[in-house]
């Protein structure tokens, strides 16, 4: 996680991002205006839990305290004005998507990005991710971009939209196919959205929105279709590490399992999923697509690629800020060392178990 997040955090606590960080896609020069915003939303969202953990010690602690710094003045630097690396959250339809992913890096961060800003650089962050309201959003998962923007101001107690939460949540209702998996959109695609975004922002912007009791019937649904999409998720995953390379995105790498790691993050894993084998599982596919030769560039940027270098992966929306959703793997490490997930032994994931010949309990589609 360090290595991934050092580039973006150094360069933009110090001003240089803009200045540093390069930018590949096949249609870089209209897209150069949002990749950094979605190097450091993506970046921020996927260390947050890390960032906001208590107790750590040691090295780790040192690490920590040097990240929430680097962290607090890059969100700063990028929304300030007057700053080289200030980043507008409203130039094209990109925007919205990234600054959504700042929303929940503070909602999954309140202490260490929210509450310890002085209340200028506040000001700036609610600018910012008000003038995002302008973009109308993809007829998709984008609709939770909105709304947990939106979800974010409720939190903190600022003035929100709510319709633009409950149009998110109605219509993702409405495209809900079964067993876990939502349509995203009318049609349903074969890909990693119901894990890139679906799953993870629903339950977060439901959790941001508690204290309202609006949505509450809601959150027990949620969870269990969650819990469900997680358990398909976890048996997709090869006795190697190795996961269908399908649909678009792929150069999100192992961002595929966000929704995994964020209800280990919450505690809130299925009874057929014990922590330490989601450990050993998600660990297999961040080496395995973290570990590949030419992931990394000379000075320590992402490269595009799902496993290495691969720059025809790249969909036209692709720059090398995309790259780092692949921080989102790492939400488990805002899990106390302490806890089951990190200190029971290793054991073998679903599918390393069924190809040694184990005999495990079958599988059961959710007939909801």
């Amino acid at each position: 996680m360090i290595r991934i997040a050092s580039p973006v955090l150094e360069n933009g606590a110090n001003g240089t991002l803009k200045k540093n960080m390069p930018v590949e896609g096949p249609e870089r020069e209209k897209r150069i205006k949002v990749s950094h915003l979605e190097a450091v939303g993506r970046t921020l969202s996927g260390i947050a839990p890390w960032l906001e953990l208590s107790g750590l010690q040691g090295d780790e602690a040192l690490l920590q305290s040097n990240a929430r710094q680097q962290a607090r003045s890059t969100i700063i630097s990028i929304t300030d004005r007057n700053s080289p690396d200030f980043l507008p959250f409203d130039v094209g339809a990109q925007s919205l998507v990234d600054a959504a992913l700042i929303a929940l890096a503070i909602l999954r961060a309140p202490q260490s990005l929210w509450l310890e800003l002085p209340e200028a650089n506040k000001k700036n962050i609610i600018e910012a991710l008000l003038s995002s309201r302008k973009i109308t959003p993809v007829f998709n998962n984008w609709l939770l971009f909105s709304a947990i923007i939106e979800a974010l101001f409720c939190k903190a107690g600022i003035t929100y939209d709510s319709m633009r939460i409950e149009y998110a949540f109605r219509q993702m209702l409405q495209w809900y196919v079964g067993d876990g998996h939502y349509s995203d959109g009318p049609v349903f695609h074969a890909d990693y959205y119901n894990s890139y975004v679906i799953h993870p922002f629903l339950l977060a912007t439901l959790n941001a929105t508690s204290h309202t009791r609006k949505w509450n019937s809601l959150v027990p649904l949620q969870l269990k279709r969650s819990q469900r999409y997680c358990e398909l998720l976890e048996r997709s995953i090869s006795p190697e590490g190795a996961m269908p390379a399908m649909g678009r995105s792929l150069s999100y790498r192992c961002g595929n399992l966000h929704a995994l790691g964020d209800l280990a993050l919450a505690g809130q894993l299925p009874s057929s999923l014990p922590p330490e084998q989601v450990r050993c599982a998600m660990t297999s596919v961040i080496k395995r697509t973290l570990g590949a030769e030419n992931t990394f560039d000379k000075h320590g940027w992402l490269n595009i690629g799902f496993c290495g270098q691969q720059p025809s992966l790249a969909e036209f929306y692709i720059t090398t800020g995309s790259l780092y959703w692949s921080t989102l793997a790492f939400l488990p490490l805002g899990i106390s060392p302490e806890s089951t997930f990190w200190s029971n032994p290793d054991v073998q994931f679903t599918s390393q178990k069924l190809y040694s010949g184990i005999d495990i309990p079958l599988d059961k589609a959710d007939d909801e």
